[in-house]
């Protein structure tokens, strides 16, 4: 099973899946935002634009993720944000060619609970220090919340009065998962987001 967790900025894709991660034995959490990094690695600076427009890319995560399911015995989790649908069906169709049993959430919010949740983030506080008053994020929330509120991007899971640990338990009942590990108490929980927080700050 391969669970695609979908959503407009700051809207909890990164900390629900770490959390479903943490909870659930043997499962995986692959980000195909690395491969787009890698991508632009490659290229001169010139030539970075959004990768997601690269057809490379869009190929690269299907393979990937397909070797991904294959070698592991356990959910794969994905968390990346997929707006534009013409390449969400690309790669939705390239992955159920593969066999794959998708289960895609899309967690939604509101625009001013997604720039409240941004702006509590180390990378915004980052650019503010750079000179730059808002995040690439924050510069794409209406852009993300039109296209993702549509029926193409369904299982919608409303995120604005839910809690991570909601988010993660209602994700777990439609998937008929099996966690074996329960909620953190609030301190860890908050140490345990910081440091994942951390590890994923975008500028």
């Amino acid at each position: 099973m391969l669970v695609w967790i979908n959503g407009a900025f700051g809207a909890g894709k990164t900390q629900t899946a770490f959390e479903l991660h943490r909870r659930v034995p043997r499962s995986h959490v692959a980000d195909p935002e690395l491969i787009g990094f890698a991508i632009h690695k490659m290229l001169p600076a010139s030539a970075r634009r959004d990768f997601q427009d690269r057809p490379q890319w869009r190929a690269a995560v299907v393979a990937t993720l397909a070797d991904a399911v294959a070698a592991h015995d356990g959910p794969v989790i994905v968390p990346m944000t997929l707006v534009n649908p013409d390449y969400f069906d690309e790669i939705m169709a390239g992955l159920s060619a593969e066999g794959i049993d998708v289960r895609h959430f899309c967690l939604v919010a509101s625009p001013g609970t997604l720039r409240r949740r941004l702006q509590t983030r180390t990378g915004y506080w980052l650019g503010r220090i750079a000179g730059r008053d808002e995040t690439w994020a924050m510069h794409q929330i209406d852009r993300c919340v039109s296209a993702l509120a549509t029926e193409r991007f369904t299982e919608h899971v409303d995120t604005d009065n839910r809690t991570v640990d909601d988010v993660v338990e209602h994700i777990v009942a439609r998937t008929n998962l099996h966690p074996t590990h329960g909620r953190l108490s609030p301190v860890r929980y908050q140490l345990r987001r910081a440091s994942v927080g951390i590890r994923h700050i975008r500028i």
